[in-house]
């Protein structure tokens, strides 16, 4: 391979890398990827987390975690989902620059009197551009509105220990 072909393959790996080191759970910016909230009053609050894919029972957990956390960090204990709403869209076609590298082999095969030949000659190939066709990808949000409370927690199914969803629900 000649130096450019290496220094093409190393920035294509890097940026690659880049890409798939993203955490699912993070703090969304500027509109994208990961969690927010909004406050409401003083105990309800509403939380989002939009994410990649169709994986619907991720994206709520990782809203659950995010009203746990939300719960935490204003000093209360416990957290109910008044409302739940989980939506999925997968109308978004995006085109995206894409670059290629992929080496062939070609073959030359040579015949004298008596016998032949074959030997097989490298030929690298780089190609960059824009997919025209567009891709299909899926964005899933989970939204939930929570009422926050301290002390004794209720008894129903839609009441949640705040620690306890925190610690179970943390991403590895």
């Amino acid at each position: 391979m000649n130096k450019l072909t290496s220094g093409v393959m190393v920035l294509v790996l890097i940026v690659l890398g880049g890409c798939a080191s993203q955490p699912a759970y993070r703090a969304a910016e500027n509109g994208g990827y990961g969690y927010t909230e909004t406050k409401l009053t003083d105990t309800q609050y509403r939380v989002y987390f939009t994410g990649r894919g169709s994986d619907k029972t991720k994206a709520m957990d990782y809203a659950m975690l995010r009203a746990a956390e939300v719960t935490i960090e204003q000093g209360y204990d416990w957290f109910v989902v008044a409302n739940r709403e989980t939506l999925i869209d997968r109308e978004k076609v995006t085109t995206e620059p894409q670059v290629g590298f992929s080496q062939r082999y070609s073959r030359v095969t040579e015949c004298g009197l008596l016998t032949c030949r074959t030997e097989h000659h490298p030929r690298s190939t780089l190609s960059a551009g824009v997919f025209v066709g567009g891709k299909e990808s899926s964005t899933i949000e989970s939204v939930l509105d929570v009422q926050l409370g301290r002390g004794v927690r209720p008894d129903d199914a839609q009441s949640y220990d705040a620690r306890q969803v925190a610690k179970n629900l943390a991403p590895e």
